[in-house]
Parts: C-alpha cells; sequence; structure tokens
C-alpha cells in the first residue's frame, strides 16, 4: 500500500510537471523559429544592400573623383556630370526599393490590397514575368499582423515562380470573408517533387518554403502547398480572422 501510494504521488508531481515542460518546450520552439526567421531576414538585407545600394555608392565616389581631374575640361566633364546624374539616380531607385522590401509604407498606410497591387505591378515590370492579381470579396483592412504576413509569403512565393520555377507567368488570387482570409498562388512553371523537396528542406532552406510555413504557424494559420514535375506549383494560406 505504501509503495502504491509513493508510486501515485510521483506519478501526481510528474503530471503537474509534465504541462510545463511541453509548454517550455513549445516555448523554446517557436523563439527558435523567430530567430530563424530573423537572421534570415538580415542575411537578405545584408546581401541587397551589397549588391545594390552599397555598390552604387562606391561608383559615385569613383565617378566624383573623375571629375574632379576633369575639373578644367568641361567639355568633357559635361558627359560625365549626365552619367555621375544618371548613377544618383540608379542609387536612389535601389535605396527605396530597399525600403519598400522592408517594410512597405503602403502597408501601413493603405493596408494589403492596394500594396499588393502596386508591388505585383512593378515585379511583373521588372522581371518581365506576367502576373495576375484578383481580389474576391470586399477589400478592407486586416489585422496589422495577418497583412504583413501574407504580404511576405506572397512577396517570397512570387520570388520562388521567378528564380526557381522558370515561370514565365503566376497568378496571386486573395479572397476576403468576414471570418477568413485565403491567398492561393499559382505559377505555370516547371513545378517539383514534393516529397523529395521537403527531405532536403532541412539542409537547404533556398526555396524559402520554411520561412513561409513558419511565418503562417506563427500567426496560426495554414499553408498548402502543391506541386509536381512539369505541372507547376500551387500555394495557398489561410488565416482565421477574430
Amino acid at each position: 500500500y505504501r509503495g502504491d501510494l509513493e508510486l501515485a504521488r510521483k506519478a501526481a508531481r510528474e503530471s503537474r510537471l509534465r504541462p510545463a515542460e511541453e509548454d517550455a518546450a513549445t516555448f523554446r520552439n517557436v523563439s527558435r523559429q523567430v530567430f530563424q526567421i530573423i537572421e534570415e531576414e538580415r542575411t537578405r538585407i545584408a546581401r541587397h544592400m551589397h549588391d545594390g545600394p552599397a555598390q552604387s555608392m562606391s561608383n559615385l565616389v569613383l565617378q566624383a573623383e573623375i571629375l574632379e581631374r576633369l575639373v578644367h575640361k568641361p567639355d568633357v566633364i559635361l558627359a560625365e556630370l549626365r552619367d555621375f546624374k544618371n548613377s544618383v539616380r540608379i542609387a536612389l531607385d535601389e535605396t527605396r526599393q530597399l525600403i519598400f522590401d522592408l517594410r512597405p509604407m503602403t502597408l501601413d498606410d493603405l493596408g494589403l490590397v492596394p500594396t499588393l497591387r502596386k508591388y505585383i505591378k512593378e515585379y511583373s515590370d521588372k522581371h518581365g514575368m506576367k502576373v495576375r492579381f484578383n481580389v474576391v470579396g470586399e477589400e478592407r483592412r486586416l489585422p496589422g499582423n495577418i497583412e504583413g504576413t501574407l504580404f511576405r509569403i506572397i512577396q517570397e512565393a512570387l520570388t520562388n515562380s521567378q528564380r526557381h520555377a522558370e515561370s514565365g507567368s503566376a497568378e496571386v488570387t486573395l479572397k476576403l470573408s468576414r471570418e477568413r482570409v485565403l491567398a492561393i498562388i499559382r505559377d505555370e512553371g516547371q513545378g517539383f517533387d514534393i516529397p523529395e523537396i521537403e527531405a532536403g528542406l532541412a539542409r537547404n532552406r533556398k526555396l524559402g518554403l520554411i520561412s513561409m510555413r513558419e511565418r503562417a504557424d506563427l500567426e496560426r494559420g495554414s499553408l498548402e502547398l502543391t506541386s509536381s514535375p512539369g505541372m507547376g506549383t500551387e500555394i495557398k494560406v489561410e488565416f482565421k480572422l477574430d
């Protein structure tokens, strides 16, 4: 009887501790996901800064040095000044694009739908990729965290289509209802074998699939991926609206 009582007490203690341990493990896992996303964003920003504005600024310094040496040659310096002006304009455009990629101001001021319209049009023009954008339901503002997460997932999905799927066209559909919001991103690219890709996700995050899923999970959303070789890719991400 005494031994049974001790076992019962031990089981009770363990049952009280188990939820706390599980909560701590869940917290650590979520924290790890958040820090992973932050680190990926930092890497992306650093790469874009290096390849874009930083490189352009370096070129501006070189051109300024050339202009200094040509100060006594007015005929030559005019042409160099025109080139310098164009380089400044390019650096400014790259900086504005980087700011937009970091956090589009229109996302806070106007909301998700106007921001996506602007982004998709500029993305299509820049990459020569035909992207259709459809809105089903009444356009309205969504919670800020949902708008930001949806924008990032759609941005990542279109980047994947352009870089990896070799797709010349894509379609983004946003379905809005009172209870939920659903985004569907579909391309007509080369597609891929999902089990094969998912088997290598742990060691290769280049496709951004993990970050998209983590973003959806952090906001208690769902993300569904459908693809097969030669049949294109479709991503569905859904969030319930309280």
